[in-house]
Order: C-alpha cells, then sequence, then structure tokens
C-alpha cells in the first residue's frame, strides 16, 4: 500500500466515522446497551481494516461502514418504535434486591454471583445488602441502587412499597405492571381525566410513583 493511498483511506475513513456518528445519535456512543457496543465495536473494526488492510480495498470498505451503519439506524428507529423489538434488542432491567432480599432467580437470569453483587454494591456506598431497599441491574450492566433511607422518605407517610413502574408507554398500556399492582384502567383513566388527558393515546408514558400518585407524559 503506498503512502498516497494510505493516506486516502485514513482520510475517507475519518470523515466517514465523523457523518455516520453523527446521523447515528448519542446512544451508540455511549454503548448504553449490548447491542449498542457490539455494533461500536463492529463499526470500529471495519474501520481499522480499511485504513490498515492490503486485502480490503477502499469501495468494500466504504460500503461495508455505510451498510453497517444504516443497518444500526435502522434497528435504532425500529427500537423506538417497537417495545417488543426494544426488548428483544435490549433486554430487560433485572430486580436483584427488593427489601434488603436476594433474588435468587435475577442473579441466576445475569449469571452473577453474590460477590460481585457486594462489590457493585460498594461502589454504590452499600455495604450491606440489609440497607437496600431496591437493586436493578440496567440493560447496560450497571447498577442502579436505592436505599431504604431513601426509599422510605420518597414513598412519605404511605411507605409503597414498590419501585415507580410503568403502566403505559408510547400510547400503549402495560398490562403485565398493571396486574401486578391489581392496578385496573378505570382508575388510570379517571386520574387521566383529572390531568387533562381523554384517552390512553395521549400519554406518552406514565407511571406508579412510590407514594401511590400517578405522573403522565403527555404525547407531543
Amino acid at each position: 500500500m503506498s503512502i498516497t493511498e494510505l493516506l486516502l483511506r485514513l482520510v475517507c475513513a475519518f470523515f466517514a466515522l465523523l457523518i455516520l456518528t453523527r446521523i447515528m445519535g448519542r446512544k451508540e456512543m455511549r454503548q448504553l446497551t449490548f447491542f449498542n457496543f457490539i455494533s461500536g465495536i463492529a463499526i470500529g473494526s471495519i474501520a481499522a481494516n480499511l485504513i490498515a488492510s492490503d486485502t480490503f480495498s477502499l469501495l468494500n470498505g466504504m460500503t461495508a461502514l455505510v451498510v453497517w451503519s444504516a443497518l444500526t439506524i435502522l434497528f435504532g428507529l425500529v427500537d423506538l418504535h417497537s417495545r417488543k423489538a426494544r426488548h428483544l434488542m435490549e433486554g430487560n432491567p433485572i430486580l436483584l434486591i427488593h427489601q434488603g432480599e436476594i433474588m435468587e432467580d435475577g442473579l441466576r437470569r445475569v449469571r452473577l454471583d453474590v460477590e460481585a453483587l457486594k462489590g457493585m454494591l460498594r461502589q454504590k456506598n452499600a455495604f450491606a445488602v440489609s440497607e437496600v431497599a431496591f437493586a436493578v441491574l440496567e440493560t447496560d450492566g450497571s447498577l442502579s441502587v436505592m436505599k431504604k433511607k431513601d426509599a422510605e422518605r420518597a414513598a412519605g407517610p404511605t411507605k409503597f412499597p414498590i419501585l415507580p413502574t410503568e403502566i403505559i408507554s408510547d400510547g400503549r398500556w402495560n398490562a403485565a405492571n398493571m396486574d401486578k399492582l391489581d392496578l385496573s384502567r378505570e382508575e388510570v383513566l379517571r386520574d387521566m381525566k383529572n390531568a387533562g388527558l381523554q384517552q390512553v393515546s395521549d400519554v406518552f408514558y406514565a407511571e406508579v410513583e412510590q407514594d401511590g400518585s400517578l405522573y403522565f407524559s403527555r404525547k407531543q
């Protein structure tokens, strides 16, 4: 490979990555999920081959880079508009601790042992499992922790024993969560109308807060 070709490859790869990362948005760069992480690695690998590989032509390299990025963008759009696709590609957050009790099923699902869990808790300044109200493993592998004292403060005098829980997303009911909360649609619709929302399709997102109140975010 000549110096001229190498410089041409470097310039093409640089501007291709600059343009594609701007188009794909910040989510890919933050590697929020396993899918985003793998996508970022693949794009970096293609760009590296485009620059340094003698057997990888400039045309083939640019084509691979653009097609992979286009597929990533396409699946990102599907992710935004389909809850089933989002769950398939990203998975769901897993509850690992509930009111100071370790959820063994949750640990098995994510293949995490107790010592690793305790280490992640210490990183969140929680040095005893008993002081934790909720610990949730997010889809990006990070651990979100709410201590009991913070949960009680958020719940107020009712001590509502749950995490804030989604009941409507993208104008659609989350029937599974409503069944868990023993919450009827009539109750939610009544509160919706009090908030100036006439039907579920008017709601972008709604959740039950720890104090039992309902939060609504209107569709724009």
